[in-house]
């Protein structure tokens, strides 16, 4: 009973922040003036396990670093990996100084926005590595053109990106305003709401790409597949089977811990699965980790090598229209004339 009317209480000082920062403005540290579940959070936030997240995401970021210096290869992903992985580097940063002072904003507001959105970009990634992989088995083999992939799911994650970007945004606004903030917090789930419905319908064509190649495969043989050498061959290597059990782990990664966060955030800031440590540990440090370095293992531009030259990257349905086009002009149209015009377009 008695802790029953303590949490009531707290909630009470927490509706209203211009009360809870005059009685806990001094406070830094837990104690009988400074009870834990008195801060922005309702538990004492874990130094070790933030200060092994921030060394794990600053190894994956290093690691994409190092991957494209190397490769130049894989630019668009590249960027894409970059935005996420340095939001998730500033957001356990946000958690270490919240460890030091729980009761300032600062640290809370920068971790709470970070690593609500950096999984946005990562999803980002993914969806620009499908159509390349859709052209590696053969365009005939997908139900919608390969381009279509791109058109579809990038739109949509930069919408849930900005709907949790504004959510956050809005959401500080409202807490340095001494205000509760619900609209902040309702946009950011409708962001992440709309990117676990963006990777199931993802997730959903994936399983029906692949279901139709094996079916075709099974009928035709090996004439189901595209029949450019570069991609028989890359299609045989373990490194490029590798990459897409990779990208397949960090998918499902990323949709669970978007799925949990939805739930998560939907109860508000005060709500029951925000007060537990556990699960944010494991279903957003945990799962995010895993995708980011089963991205880095398996990174396209080592796995897929040449296959990230042509068709499949950023305005190659328009380059290889125009390649075509040249090629009929010149009086040949071969498949290999239009991939080296492809080639040195820089696609």
């Amino acid at each position: 009973m008695a802790s029953l009317l303590s949490t009531t209480a707290n909630l009470a000082i927490r509706a209203s922040h211009s009360t809870f920062r005059d009685q806990y403005a001094n406070c830094t540290r837990p104690s009988e003036a400074c009870p834990i579940n008195s801060s922005y959070y309702f538990y004492r936030v874990s130094l070790p396990a933030n200060a092994v997240f921030l060394t794990l995401f600053s190894l994956s970021f290093f690691g994409f670093v190092f991957t494209y210096v190397f490769t130049r290869r894989a630019t668009a992903f590249t960027v894409a990996m970059f935005c996420g992985v340095a939001l998730e580097v500033i957001g356990y940063v946000g958690r270490i100084l919240s460890w030091n002072n729980q009761w300032q904003q600062t640290g809370f507001l920068m971790q709470i926005v970070c690593l609500t959105i950096a999984p946005a970009f990562l999803a980002a990634g993914i969806y620009l590595c499908l159509r390349r992989i859709v052209y590696a088995f053969g365009p005939e083999n997908s139900r919608i053109r390969p381009e279509t992939y791109t058109r579809l799911f990038i739109p949509c994650d930069l919408a849930s990106l900005l709907l949790q970007a504004a959510g956050g945004g809005i959401a500080s606004a409202q807490t340095h305003q001494n205000k509760p903030p619900t609209v902040g917090d309702n946009l950011m789930v409708a962001g992440l709401a709309f990117q676990v419905f963006t990777l199931l319908i993802f997730m959903v064509l994936c399983l029906d790409f692949a279901l139709n190649t094996l079916r075709r495969h099974k009928n035709l043989g090996s004439s189901a597949f595209d029949q450019n050498p570069l991609f028989i061959k890359l299609r045989s290597e373990w490194q490029f089977k590798a990459f897409l059990g990779g990208l397949t782990l960090a998918t499902i990664c990323i949709f669970w811990r978007s799925v949990y966060r939805v739930a998560e955030l939907s109860e508000g800031w005060t709500g029951h699965l925000i007060r537990q440590q556990w699960l944010f540990v494991g279903f957003e440090g945990v799962m995010v980790i895993v995708a980011c370095f089963s991205l880095n293992l398996f990174h396209p531009a080592l796995t897929f090598k040449e296959g990230m030259v042509g068709a499949g990257g950023v305005g190659s349905g328009r380059k290889m229209r125009k390649a075509r086009a040249k090629a009929a002009v010149n009086g040949s149209g071969s498949g290999s004339e239009v991939d080296a015009a492809m080639k040195n377009e820089g696609v």
